[in-house]
């Protein structure tokens, strides 16, 4: 019942992350609905940044230049580098307006279930940067997962000659979060990275 441009169109939005075939039925729907408004404009948004986009060489964010802006800006803190495992780690850090120095992306954790090793990762180029520039705080902003600890826990080892301190992102009682909801692991890491007040 449905043309199979439409039922292409169907299953190209159905791989999008969070978008079943439904999902992806009703996106269609609404985008053939408001063609001028929406569905043109996507379109066309997505041809300029196919041929726009580009990783950058330094910190493999995303951006329009190579490097980045975030890794031209000079009023950022040159000492400190942020390490996340992805690009929307890199964004959520940087929307909160608390972080200016620079930042690292892995491409994701060590995961010997998935075959991920440290070659598929930018650590060598990660340790390159630790050495050869004005850095001396390296800040891990990995998620707290087995594979996040376990590549946190990797590349402490990998700088380990570098002359850089090795920070963490504190793990436990998010704010405005009730004690009495929270799982095991998350109390128990509450409780070990307790300080003073």
């Amino acid at each position: 019942m449905i043309g199979a441009d439409i039922e292409n169109l169907i299953r190209l939005v159905s791989r999008l992350p969070g978008l079943g075939a439904r999902s992806a039925r009703r996106c269609v729907l609404h985008l053939l609905k408001n063609r001028e408004t929406l569905m043109l404009p996507l379109a066309q948004g997505l041809d300029r940044a196919a041929e726009t986009i580009v990783e950058c060489h330094t910190c493999h964010n995303l951006d329009t230049t190579n490097p980045c802006t975030i890794c031209t800006d000079t009023r950022r803190d040159q000492t400190s580098l942020c390490v996340v495992e992805d690009i929307s780690d890199l964004w959520a850090v940087e929307k909160t307006g608390s972080f200016r120095g620079y930042y690292h992306v892995l491409g994701g954790t060590l995961s010997a279930l998935d075959g991920i090793t440290p070659e598929d990762l930018s650590i060598p180029q990660l340790v390159t940067r630790a050495n050869n520039t004005e850095i001396t705080e390296v800040i891990l902003a990995l998620n707290a997962t087995i594979d996040g600890q376990t590549t946190a826990h990797y590349i402490a080892e990998c700088l380990e000659n570098c002359n850089v301190s090795i920070s963490q992102l504190a793990h436990g009682v998010p704010i405005g979060g009730q004690i009495d909801y929270l799982d095991d692991g998350t109390l128990q890491a509450a409780l070990r990275a307790r300080k003073a007040i």
